[in-house]
């Protein structure tokens, strides 16, 4: 697994389906690069262990967790080591390269950087046209990338802060997300609307948005989250390329992980999810910076005779169903961790699209970990209260397994 550099290290689809005609993979089977187009297409890396009968004993002599297997992919072959921010500026650098309709706009996205320096150097390579420095006007200057894409540029928005980008939920929602549909068809919005969010170390409760959840129910819209640098990168190249609207959540903390990624060209599937740890007796779903605090747990519950398969569902919108589907067939069992709200939230959803598709394969009741439904303190101590701690984590997949 990646690691946390600094501060970080502390810590759907429209139509159901049935769920009986999903398959367990083959060792290794979701492992696969296909050609689409003139690009790579690479899906997640990760062997699922599988087995025909439930798992019913635990490991008595387990010690160590097994290997987070899209750091293990990377890690084997020839490459370069980034931080998350700077893969992000990489792939956004590389697709302005490729297609000159990629233009950048935002407030002090140009000879600033942006406020996390994702699009540090990019206007002097290209110009303050293609890299458009914004007045402090959330609603206004996504608007004019939202028209941008109607007229055949890829805009990509920077929102300084997610939370910023409440001044923009009209435009985001009843032009970004409609007008393709609303237009008979006549438009497309290839529009990449990006930027930090999530609990970050006593930024206060107006810049410790979470906002996947406000988002989530604006038909025509795709959302993924990043959370190593080389899903942050390919998600990136993939949103860019997409025709489709693309909110690509970033959270604060992670900015600074640091993991070496392939020199050549790859985009990751904006509608799959990543295996990070297979194993046999509980899913656990996750995205973002839980990722961590899952994986940190997961040392603890292995040492404890448990043995989590470990889950970055990625696409926030829509879900990926199959590979989430064929690990709950196997393991029985879920457990849902997210830093979002718990009313309304991500983990809400899963577990709606979980009990609607797979409810016969459940042993136990879907428990899902989530932040509490409070603003978030500014105090330290109480802010860690408000979010998932992987003590929690582990207390959870006990009861699930009891």
């Amino acid at each position: 697994m990646a690691t946390i550099v600094g501060a970080a290290t502390a810590l759907s689809a429209s139509k159901s389906f049935d769920s009986r005609k999903l398959h367990l993979p083959s060792r290794g089977s979701l492992s696969v690069s296909e050609r689409k187009g003139s690009f790579l297409v690479v899906r997640s890396d990760g062997s699922v262990v599988h087995k025909a009968h439930r798992a019913q004993k635990l490991i008595t002599n387990a010690v160590a967790t097994k290997a987070d297997s899209s750091a293990a992919s990377t890690a084997s072959k020839p490459g370069h080591e980034l931080l998350l921010f700077e893969a992000l500026r990489e792939g956004l650098e590389e697709e302005m390269d490729r297609d000159p309709t990629v233009c950048v706009m935002g407030e002090d996205v140009g000879h600033y950087g942006g406020s996390y320096k994702v699009t540090k150097g990019l206007a002097t390579k290209y110009g303050d046209l293609r890299v458009l420095d914004t007045p402090i006007a959330e609603n206004s200057f996504t608007g004019m990338g939202i028209g941008a894409a109607m007229t055949g540029l890829r805009p990509i928005v920077e929102g300084m802060n997610m939370g910023f980008l409440l001044l923009a939920f009209n435009q985001i929602s009843n032009n970004c997300g409609m007008l393709h549909y609303t237009s008979g068809g006549q438009f497309k919005i290839p529009i990449v609307i990006r930027g930090p969010g999530g609990v970050g170390r006593q930024l206060g409760a107006e810049h410790s948005q979470r906002l996947e959840s406000y988002f989530q129910s604006i038909p025509g819209i795709q959302m993924v989250a990043c959370s190593t640098p080389y899903n942050a990168k390919g998600l990136m190249k993939a949103a860019i390329r997409s025709e489709n609207p693309v909110i690509l959540f970033e959270h604060v903390l992670l900015y600074n992980l640091k993991e070496r990624i392939p020199d050549e060209e790859y985009v990751c599937s904006l509608e799959e999810a990543e295996m990070v740890r297979p194993g046999e007796h509980v899913t656990i779903l996750t995205y973002s910076r839980m990722r961590y605090h899952v994986m940190q747990a997961a040392k603890t519950l292995v040492n404890k005779g448990y043995d989590p398969e470990v889950i970055d569902i990625r696409s926030l919108k829509p879900f990926d169903l199959h590979t989430i589907g064929n690990s709950v067939k196997k393991t029985h069992r879920v457990l849902i961790v997210e830093e979002c709200m718990r009313t309304g939230g991500i983990g809400a959803s899963l577990t709606a699209a979980i009990t609607e598709n797979f409810n016969d394969y459940l042993d136990a009741p879907i428990i899902c970990l989530s932040s509490q439904d409070v603003p978030t303190p500014y105090a330290g101590t109480l802010e860690e209260w408000t979010v998932v701690q992987p003590a929690q984590i582990v207390t959870a997949v006990e009861q699930l397994c009891q």
